[in-house]
């Protein structure tokens, strides 16, 4: 194969590799990791009454404890929270090993192009050694980024949900001082 050819192969190869692959989202896998904490605390109590409260009285106790409660803890159960145990996975784009690829074909044709006449063979293969080691680099330096990224978000998550868990105690203390104060065994 001529000297022509072989640089047009080299670049096509150059030009494919360097394509950034697409970047869609990864699938979510068949078996979920379970969550990294302990399940989310119920904002419920059970009470039952110790001085014969009728059920419609009930339900009015139980509702005005709650806008009780609510006002002095800010906590209201009824708004849908994120489940703030399950972690947070962040993934490098493109996928590693593009960078080393990449570099491979780049530098077996800049190699290639820059040898001496008879000589492209060694050069593209020196070439592709040294963008290989360059792209590796690269390559390693996305993974170390995306993992403290990720450490860093899993310990926002972390310190969100110790917050949240926090205010459901504080607003399940509310609520079984107030029902306890009317007159309820609180559980």
């Amino acid at each position: 194969m001529n000297k022509s050819a072989t640089m047009l192969l080299l670049l096509l190869a150059a030009t494919t590799a360097m394509a950034e692959p697409p970047r869609a989202d990864p699938a979510p896998p068949n078996d979920p990791a379970p969550p990294s904490g302990p399940p989310a605390s119920s904002p419920d109590v059970f009470f039952y009454p110790r001085q014969g409260q009728s059920p419609e009285r009930q339900d009015r106790d139980r509702y005005e404890c709650f806008l009780w409660a609510h006002k002095q803890t800010g906590y209201d159960p009824s708004l849908v929270r994120p489940d703030l145990h399950r972690p947070v996975r962040v993934v490098a784009v493109p996928a590693p090993g593009h960078d080393t690829a990449a570099g491979a074909v780049t530098g077996a044709v800049i190699g290639a192009t820059v040898a001496r006449p008879h000589d492209e063979g060694r050069g593209a293969v020196i070439g592709a050694i040294a963008g290989a080691v360059l792209g590796s680099a690269s390559d390693n330096s996305r993974r170390k980024q995306a993992e403290a990224e990720e450490a860093r978000r899993n310990a926002q998550r972390e310190s969100a949900a110790a917050r949240a868990e926090g205010e459901l105690q504080d607003y399940r203390r509310a609520l079984r001082s107030c029902l306890e104060g009317r007159g309820y065994a609180v559980q």
